[in-house]
Formats: structure tokens, C-alpha cells, sequence
């Protein structure tokens, strides 16, 4: 009976003493939490309010994000940070504060932010491939590796541009199959773009239909999705978050299986190897490897191998992919700009032969209208994540060692300062007043800097030559049995049309 009476009085005591605990319990967790995320320094840039563990995430449309920083910038000026939980981040806007970043200060600005998220695909201490290396001897080894094969397979010179011209006749044979009906442009073009990338890495071009070929394109595509949206960031942000059972597979199931397609592919390749002959880009790196044995700081490793081929496979299929589709639509949706193209190209090089790289000084309108769809297009409109390599000071504002910088390459390219007409396509911007091609300062499609694109005069080259050999051939309008196709965009890592229908009209 005593016990009953006692009872009441002992519930209560435990639920005191248990509210006390959480009470405490809640304000080390809030306390911590501030500390975290408290501003320590003097000068340090400013920014929006951060709200307990999300920090600033609230205030970003993760599927549009170069529109909330453009948008931002507005309020805190074109240098502000940002919190992604913990991560503290600062935002670059419009051409002055980029260029003062990553060319003028390019050694304080060169590093890489560490993503736990990407261990999954191998990524340690001598593994962290080419884009997304830390800046430091292992980025400088395989920079220079880079640089120095792709001039060896022929980057800027006649066998690499034969190369290309004759991908561009596969592509233009494929569209030609279409004999006037209505068709989306989007995988044949990923299909001539990524042979191109693929015979300099693997020493192989594929045939359009092969499904192995196929499948590696498909992985790529959705990979590029992974990287958009929330819960990407989140997960970048806080990565004890990925050993949740089952968070790495839904989160980044197709990076994964692209990683190890191309595992696959290196292992193939490494099965037919001869060290007296260098076929591609791979073997270069296999000879790398052989070379460097016993060395334990290289970066020239088996896995490290996949990680750098996948990056290079990446960049050089995605970015000038997503360019010639946003060029092709222009063309529709601009029938007099297409029209003045062909009426270049008909005069300079005619119906009968390829179009030439040194066909360039002879085409002001054509280039500039590349060029334009590359600046108007904005491809990579959130340039890849920089991280300050040392304490430093931009515009007045100081930004420590360790602060991941976003460049809003948006906000360069489309700058009301800098463009006569920045929200409209107007190749006239690369045209100086007699009509002669000119390239403003402000065009940054590759970033800038250290970190600049390695495949870069690769890429121009592709573009030049599949643009002119496409327009050469064919006359480009919209589809009568599908809607008008808009010039919004899609961000997935790079901002990509919507699905869209032409037709192609031989000429």
C-alpha cells in the first residue's frame, strides 16, 4: 500500500530530473550548434541570417541555385557567405570580384573543398582524380599529366581535328536518317561528342547503337542529376548523415555505377596493354604507373586511374554536349541568326568541303555566334567549389584558410555592367563595331585561373566543327507536331535545355 502512495511522488521526481536532462541536454546541443556556426572574424563578408543546424540552406533553391546567389547578391552585395550547416561558405558574384578571385589571387583561392560523400567512389588521400583534387603536389602531378597528353593525342592540332570532322560526319549521317521527321537531338549528339573523348581515353570510338556505349551515357547523365537539389547538399554538408542504411545508394546509386563501368573499361584496357606503345590517354597513365613504382606520395595508382579518366570521360562529354543542344535550339528559335550562318559558311567554305579550325579567322559571325550560345546558354552557371588555400582578403573582406567559394559564373556572363543585352541571345556582344570577332574579358564559360578547363581549346575546337558541319547540311526548324520549345533551362550540375523536338532539312 506504501507503495502506491509513494508512487506519484517518484514519476514525478523522475520526470523532473529527466526535463532537467533534456533541458541541459537540448541547450549543449543549441550551444554547440552557435559555436559552430558563430562568425569569428572581423571584415568577414556578409550574409543572410543562419538559422540553427541548416544554416542558410533555407534561403537557396538548390535547383536553381545561381539564381538565389544572383538574387542574394542584390541585398548583401556580390560578396556574401553562406552557411551549409557547419560549412561556411562565401558567394562570388559578377566579373570584378571572380577575377580578383581566381586570376589575380588564383594561388589563394586554388584549393578544393573535401566532399565525404565521393569516398564511396575511392576518393582518398592519393585518389581524387583531376577536377576534384586538393591543390597541392598530387593536383600539380596530375595537372601536368593533363596537359601534356592531351597535346600528345593531338589537342589543337590536324589529327584531332580530323578526328572531329569525321565524328561530325557520323553525326550528321545519323541525322540525316531522320529524313526530316521530327526527332530530339540530345543523345546522338552525346553520342558524336563522347567518341571523340572516348577514342583520346580509351583509344575507341563506339558505334552509336552499342548498348555497353549507351549505357555509359545514361550513367552519366543521371550521375549529373545526383549532384542537384537539396538533399546532395545536405549530405555534402553533414556526411554522418551518410550512414544512414541505404542513404549512399539513394542518394548516389548511379555515380556509383558509373564509377565502376569505367573500372571495368580500365581494367579491359590494362588486360591488351604494351608498354612499347602508348594507344590513348590510359596508356600514357598505365606507363605513369609502371614508373612511379615504390613511390607511396604519387598519384599514379590503379584506382586513381579510374577517378582521372571518369573526369576527363565527364568534362569532355557533358559541358560541350549541353552546348551544341543549347545551339541548336537558338537556331530554331532564331531563324535569321541560323540564316546568317549559312550564309557565312557558304561563302568561306562552301557546300563541298569540311569546315577548317583556320576556316575561324574568316567567320566573325559564326564565332560570335558560338561564343554567344556558350554565354547566353550558361552551361556551368555555379562554377565548381573553390576552397581558400590560405587566409586572405578579397575586396576588403577577409576569408580564412578552409572557406569553400562558390563562383556565380552566372552573374559574370550575364553582368548588366559588362553586356549590352545580357538576358537576350545577341551574338552581336562578340562583334565589334565593323563586324570583326571580339572576346570581352567578361567571358569566363571555362572559369578562370588555375583551375581553369584543362580540355578547353579541345572543347572550342568540337564546337566550332560540329556547329558548322551541322549547319552546313542542314537547315533546323521546330517541330509542327510538338510545343515551341522556351529557352529556360534545367540545372543538373550544368544547366541543360528542356527535352526538345526538331527538324532537320537537308540543304
Amino acid at each position: 500500500m506504501d507503495l502506491f502512495l509513494w508512487l506519484p511522488s517518484l514519476v514525478t521526481a523522475v520526470w523532473n530530473k529527466l526535463s532537467l536532462l533534456g533541458v541541459c541536454l537540448l541547450f549543449f546541443i543549441l550551444s554547440f550548434d552557435f559555436m559552430k556556426r558563430r562568425r569569428r572574424w572581423s571584415h568577414y563578408p556578409p550574409g543572410p541570417v543562419s538559422l540553427p543546424f541548416v544554416g542558410t540552406m533555407l534561403q537557396i533553391d538548390f535547383k536553381n541555385p545561381h539564381l538565389s546567389f544572383t538574387q542574394l547578391s542584390k541585398k548583401y552585395g556580390n560578396i556574401y557567405s553562406l552557411q551549409n550547416c557547419w560549412k561556411n561558405m562565401v558567394v562570388l558574384n559578377g566579373f570584378k570580384a571572380v577575377k580578383e578571385a581566381l586570376v589575380d589571387k588564383s594561388e589563394d583561392f586554388a584549393d578544393r573543398p573535401y566532399f565525404a560523400a565521393y569516398h564511396h567512389l575511392g576518393y582518398g588521400e592519393n585518389n581524387q582524380g583531376l577536377i576534384m583534387a586538393k591543390y597541392g603536389q598530387g593536383w600539380k602531378e596530375q595537372r601536368r599529366f593533363a596537359l601534356s597528353v592531351l597535346r600528345d593525342f593531338g589537342m589543337g592540332k590536324k589529327p584531332l581535328e580530323q578526328l572531329v570532322t569525321e565524328e561530325a560526319g557520323h553525326l550528321c549521317s545519323a541525322f540525316s536518317s531522320e529524313k526530316g521527321h521530327s526527332f530530339d537531338p540530345h543523345y546522338l549528339i552525346n553520342k558524336a561528342v563522347s567518341n571523340v573523348i572516348c577514342f583520346i581515353t580509351l583509344g575507341n570510338r563506339f558505334d552509336y547503337p552499342d548498348q555497353k556505349f549507351q549505357k555509359l551515357l545514361h550513367l552519366l547523365e543521371e550521375s549529373m542529376k545526383e549532384e542537384a537539389g537539396f538533399l546532395p547538399q545536405i549530405l555534402h554538408a553533414a556526411p554522418v548523415l551518410l550512414h544512414i542504411p541505404g542513404m549512399l545508394k539513394k542518394a548516389f546509386q548511379h555515380q556509383r555505377e558509373l564509377y565502376y563501368h569505367i573500372q571495368e573499361f580500365m581494367n579491359a584496357h590494362k588486360e591488351t596493354w604494351c608498354p612499347s606503345y602508348k594507344r590513348d590517354i590510359t596508356d600514357a597513365f598505365l606507363e605513369g604507373i609502371e614508373k612511379r613504382k615504390g613511390d607511396e606520395n604519387t598519384t599514379f595508382n590503379d584506382q586513381n586511374l579510374s577517378l582521372v579518366i571518369g573526369d576527363l570521360f565527364a568534362a569532355g562529354t557533358e559541358t560541350t554536349t549541353t552546348t551544341l543542344r543549347w545551339g541548336l535550339l537558338y537556331m530554331i528559335l532564331h531563324p535569321n541568326v541560323q540564316s546568317k550562318v549559312q550564309e557565312e559558311i557558304d561563302a568561306v567554305i562552301g557546300k563541298n568541303r569540311s569546315p577548317k579550325m583556320e576556316d575561324q579567322a574568316n567567320m566573325p559571325y559564326t564565332c560570335a555566334v558560338i561564343h554567344e550560345i556558350q554565354r547566353y546558354g550558361d552551361i556551368i552557371p555555379v562554377g565548381i567549389p573553390h576552397m581558400t588555400y590560405r587566409d586572405t582578403e578579397l575586396q576588403g573582406f577577409f576569408i580564412p584558410k578552409g572557406t569553400t567559394i562558390l563562383t556565380n559564373l552566372s552573374s559574370v556572363l550575364k553582368d548588366e555592367a559588362l553586356w549590352e543585352n545580357p538576358h537576350q541571345f545577341y551574338p552581336e556582344h562578340f562583334l565589334d563595331v565593323s563586324g570583326q570577332f571580339i572576346k570581352p574579358a567578361a567571358f569566363l564559360p571555362f572559369s578562370a585561373g588555375r583551375r581553369t578547363c584543362a580540355g578547353e581549346q579541345l572543347a572550342r575546337m568540337e564546337l566550332f566543327l560540329f556547329f558548322t558541319n551541322l549547319l552546313q547540311h542542314f537547315t533546323f526548324h521546330t517541330s509542327e507536331d510538338h510545343p515551341r520549345p522556351t529557352e529556360d533551362g534545367c540545372f543538373a550540375f550544368t544547366l541543360v535545355p528542356h527535352p526538345y523536338q526538331i527538324q532537320a532539312v537537308s540543304r
